[in-house]
């Protein structure tokens, strides 16, 4: 799984790939939950897309910069642009689709 940091963020949007970013942290019950289906997706769309991870508690500038209130926070990210975001924990199958519109 893909740790992005408030220092590897930009580094990862300059690739110009969509991306599925999951703010999250590590005492965030619906986050563990969440987590599998991000793993998922990243094996899935492996070099079609960037999947990873923010944790809340160790990269607040990017947080602070994309208004994270509550986690879990996925974002949906094409074109350097927040296209969607799903707050709360989520079904795999609702993530995949949303995902999906990214391609």
């Amino acid at each position: 799984m893909l740790a992005i940091t408030d220092a590897t963020f930009n580094d990862l949007l300059a690739q110009g790939k969509p991306m599925v970013v999951d703010f999250w942290a590590t005492w965030c019950g619906p986050c563990r939950k969440v987590g599998p289906y991000i793993e998922q997706l990243a094996e899935k769309y492996d070099g079609q897309v960037i999947v990873g991870k923010v944790d809340v508690d160790e990269n607040d500038e990017l947080a602070v910069q994309f208004r994270i209130q509550s986690i879990p926070t996925i974002l949906f990210i094409k074109d350097g642009e927040v296209v969607d975001r799903q707050v709360g924990a989520a079904p795999l199958a609702m993530l995949e689709e949303k995902l999906q519109k990214l391609l």
